[in-house]
């Protein structure tokens, strides 16, 4: 992997650390259990996504 490469997959994964963050300061905010579920939903994509960069490595 080049090190520009590397730089992707390490901005990468911190844009979707951000991603995870805000949906679950998002979900606890929430009263709604729909909406609830919803967001945590999104959350888990997230950290799945974010599991898929790091593999890269």
């Amino acid at each position: 992997m080049t090190e520009k490469e590397l730089l992707y997959v390490e901005d990468a994964l911190g844009h979707e650390q951000h991603f995870q963050s805000e949906w679950q300061n998002t979900t606890q905010r929430l009263q709604d259990e729909d909406l609830k579920r919803f967001t945590h939903e999104q959350q888990q994509k997230h950290r799945q996504i974010f599991q898929s960069f790091y593999d890269l490595l």
